[in-house]
């Protein structure tokens, strides 16, 4: 993606600690990306409907990004994943699944229902600064996306 401005990533993920590591490796890799984070399914949906608090789409853009967990409670990423590749305004954001399972049947239902990229969350803070810098360096700068 060739931004004249930073791109807009949405974090949907309901785990602080891997919330705050993946926030503090965009920061120590210096990215002008603004990082929107929804804690849980429900949330994140609510951001990409842009319902509730979400309703005001200058303070809360549609990401150019989603970076989506599969494992949370209520609305799990599987749902927030089928509900996005359905709906025409929201079906071609790039949707990179950064997940601890290593399941076979997740990645596959993921690819199934349109994941675009499938990731193990890593281990250590070096592993998480080696993913961002990946998705920096090829989704947000090489890849050319289909127009929205």
């Amino acid at each position: 993606m060739t931004h004249t401005r930073p791109a807009h990533i949405l974090l949907i993920e309901d785990n602080r600690m891997d919330i705050e590591l993946t926030l503090d490796a965009f920061r120590e890799r210096r990215l002008s990306n603004t990082v929107h984070v929804a804690q849980g399914g429900k949330e994140g949906l609510d951001y990409l409907f842009g319902r509730g608090k979400y309703d005001d789409r200058e303070q809360h853009p549609l990401p150019d990004l989603i970076l989506l967990d599969l494992k949370m409670p209520v609305v799990d990423g599987h749902e927030v994943l089928r509900q996005i590749k359905q709906l025409p305004i929201l079906k071609r954001i790039p949707v990179i699944v950064l997940s601890s399972s290593k399941e076979e049947g997740d990645r596959a239902m993921t690819y199934d229902n349109g994941a675009n990229s499938y990731l193990v969350k890593p281990v250590s803070f070096d592993g998480f600064l080696d993913v961002v810098h990946q998705i920096d360096s090829y989704w947000l700068s090489l890849n050319v996306p289909p127009p929205l």
